[in-house]
């Protein structure tokens, strides 16, 4: 590693540097706290620069950890100086306290207690002796904003499953977002919608004022091409937001539990999917036009499509339904809905 010849440049007995983590439940938006801890080793040493980094596995394809493919080092999404230009002397301790604002776009890497496979850390930036490198990073837990598991658990009691997450190394177009990638969340069909999509892949782009949600579908044997649909969730929604100036983001739910989600994303992915079906009629017409053959097209994508929509991850099957509070795996969420 770099950072171990960094200090391997100052000799045997170089000083020692952890990261201590308070082990507590982080959100997007939401802060991390710990401290660094520095040990002199057997003689003093000028630290020249220390600083904390924000880092994400982004690979191309699968999910990939900080070694993806063209990103080794994983992306620096965010950095803390925390000082330098002090010595250490030989034996000597010292703690540096820190606390990190995350970005309002962090990705989740764990929903209703399952891993979703995403690689975020915190990582310290070190230079002494005219040498700079990091050691490796220290996991970071992040679970949703309750406006995430209110979108998420809606997902689950129309009959939505969770196959993936991924890091994608792109921006999305017309949206607002700042961080270099983004996360899409793949699901499998809930069966009401089984014969119109074979995939909808969910993005949430959060921020200090609310949150955009961007869908896109791939309909069975509909051409080539994805249809997205984008909509905005206000903070202002929720009565218990407090904004994020010197405030944790969401101290309450009230607000949230007013509002019919189910119904709402019910209508949404209803017109996604109907604007995925103009989109397959317009681009049949053109080939058609052009004297495109396109059945061998349409049967190889719903033959994809079947097959893809039975590639659940690992543990991943009942996420959503347990954040929707659905514990019966044979209760769909409208029965449930009835026997309440």
């Amino acid at each position: 590693m770099v950072f171990k010849r960094v200090l391997g440049s100052l000799g045997v007995g170089g000083p020692v540097v952890d990261t201590i983590l308070d082990r507590e439940p982080v959100r997007p938006g939401g802060v991390v706290r710990g401290h660094v801890r520095l040990r002199g080793g057997a003689s003093a040493c000028d630290l020249e620069h220390l600083a904390l980094e924000l880092v994400a596995g982004v690979g191309v394809g699968a999910r990939a950890g900080y070694g993806g493919e063209g990103h080794e080092d994983g992306v620096v999404f965010d950095r803390l100086r925390l000082g330098g230009g002090f010595r250490l002397d030989a034996r000597r301790h010292r703690d540096i306290p820190f606390s990190v604002h995350l970005p309002w776009e962090t990705p989740l890497t764990e929903v209703s207690g399952q891993p979703l496979g995403v690689v975020l850390g915190i990582r310290v930036e070190l230079a002494a002796a005219g040498a700079r490198g990091h050691d490796d990073p220290e996991p970071l837990i992040v679970r949703p904003l309750p406006v995430q598991e209110a979108v998420l658990g809606a997902l689950g009691r129309l009959g939505f499953g969770l196959v993936a997450a991924d890091l994608r190394l792109a921006h999305i177009a017309g949206t607002g977002q700042r961080l270099p990638f983004h996360q899409e969340i793949e699901l499998t069909p809930a069966p009401q919608y089984l014969h119109d999509v074979n995939e909808i892949t969910l993005t949430l782009l959060t921020g200090p004022d609310g949150m955009e949600v961007v869908l896109e579908a791939d309909k069975r044997g509909g051409g080539s091409g994805d249809v997205q649909g984008r909509h905005t969730v206000h903070h202002e929604d929720h009565e218990g937001y407090e904004g994020h100036e010197g405030h944790e983001p969401y101290e309450g739910h009230e607000g949230f539990e007013q509002r019919d989600w189910t119904g709402e994303i019910d209508s949404w992915i209803r017109a996604l999917i109907e604007a995925r079906a103009r989109y397959g009629r317009t681009s049949a017409a053109i080939a058609r036009t052009a004297g495109i053959a396109g059945t061998a097209g349409v049967t190889a994508g719903t033959a994809a499509g079947a097959v893809g929509g039975g590639m659940v991850a690992a543990g991943l099957g009942d996420a959503l339904r347990n954040l929707a509070g659905l514990d019966d795996p044979g209760l769909s969420g409208s029965e449930e809905e009835n026997q309440g």
